[in-house]
């Protein structure tokens, strides 16, 4: 293992705060090879009191209270972002201007204007950035990247279809959340599943050009938060408030290489906790995958005999498959967790080799052209051009 010490500072503790910190602590034990280990320095967050619980429980051996100590601290290396979306973007820009590396939770900002004020940032500072759409890094979908640029699809694609589906606000009882609030979310379903939709798009087949949406709130109001709990999960209080994002959006789009698209993101899937999947048809073969079935690509090829065509199932659990030659024996398949440490390993050689890789700031900031396309199309009931 290296000897070079890259030293992270974290604002955020939470869903996310757990996901990274967990990831920064794990990352030197399956990839030890990497040109750095790497010290979970700093815990930053509002609260005294939860921030410290928060360090014990997940390894952090120091903890602020304002954003400021983590950048004028000259011994921190990279600054991870996991706050509210609200925060993204003034945070961002703080820390490329302080010279740190930067890791900031999607969506980079909460519309087009503040994303390119991060990217104008950055590159004005040179700063090793990376935005944490984590799904880039399931072993499935790193490899069905590798089999697009083979040309196993083909050489012309058709159609990218996708789904992000959750029902953990069905309950019109469940309360009002920050990821209920605009002014704190920027938007619901749209930025916080269909983002995750779009940017595998255009990692996988490109960028979009135009786009036709709708978008519906089945509940318009609910009752306040009275405490946040693990995960998704809170406990409401008495009194009500308005809920003012989506809960559902759903739009066709077509894409720069002639390829249509159909997106639909929701959280009113009542069955469905974590079901993100999409389909890519091109003139040679076609991909499927699931993220609740993580570890499985179904793959269908022209090329297969007459007579014995059909999708087969290809478990992405052996060396060969990206990624996995860090973890177990074929078929002792991994989980979500793993895609967050797959993402901090690449960042890691990053800022080592002082270069960057996907997706960065430009790739969170092509995603939010489409996001707000997709939101003004909504409100002007007709096509959008990104």
């Amino acid at each position: 293992m290296a000897d070079k010490v890259l030293r992270v500072g974290m604002v955020g503790y939470n869903f996310m705060g757990k996901a990274h910190s967990n990831a920064w602590r794990q990352v030197n034990h399956f990839f030890p090879d990497l040109p750095a280990k790497v010290e979970l320095h700093t815990l930053c967050g509002r609260t005294k009191d939860a921030t410290e619980k928060h360090a014990g429980i997940y390894g952090w051996n120091r903890t602020v209270n304002d954003f400021q100590e983590l950048l004028d601290n000259p011994d921190i290396d990279i600054i991870d972002i996991t706050s509210p979306n609200n925060q993204h973007a003034e945070m961002t820009i703080r820390a490329c201007n302080a010279g740190k590396a930067v890791l900031c939770e999607k969506p980079l900002a909460m519309n087009v204007a503040e994303a390119e004020a991060v990217v104008a940032a950055a590159k004005k500072n040179k700063t090793i950035n990376m935005v944490c759409h984590n799904y880039r890094r399931a072993p499935a979908i790193a490899f069905a990247k590798q089999m697009i640029e083979n040309g196993d699809l083909g050489d012309r694609f058709f159609h990218f279809r996708a789904r992000y589906a959750q029902d953990w606000i069905v309950d019109p009882e469940f309360p009002l959340v920050w990821r209920l609030q605009k002014s704190v979310a920027g938007s619901g379903s749209n930025g916080d599943l269909a983002a995750h939709l779009i940017d595998v798009a255009h990692f996988l087949i490109g960028g979009m050009k135009e786009v036709c949406g709708l978008m519906e709130t089945f509940v318009k109001d609910r009752p306040v938060l009275a405490e946040v709990k693990a995960g998704l999960s809170a406990t409401a209080g008495k009194k009500r408030g308005k809920v003012t994002v989506d809960d559902a959006v759903s739009f066709i789009g077509r894409f720069k290489n002639g390829a249509v698209g159909n997106i639909e993101a929701t959280r009113f899937a009542t069955g469905h906790k974590n079901g993100m999947e999409f389909e890519i048809n091109g003139n040679k073969g076609s991909i499927i995958f699931n993220f609740e079935d993580m570890n499985r690509l179904k793959y269908f090829s022209v090329d297969d005999p007459v007579g014995k065509q059909g999708f087969r199932d290809i478990l992405v659990s052996e060396g060969v498959h990206p990624y996995w030659k860090a973890w177990w024996p074929p078929g002792h398949i991994i989980g979500y967790e793993h895609t967050f440490i797959h993402t901090v390993a690449d960042l890691i050689t990053n800022v080592v080799e002082g270069k960057n890789t996907h997706p960065t700031f430009v790739d969170g900031l092509e995603c939010q052209k489409v996001l707000d396309a997709v939101d003004a199309s909504v409100k002007s009931r007709t096509w959008e051009k990104v």
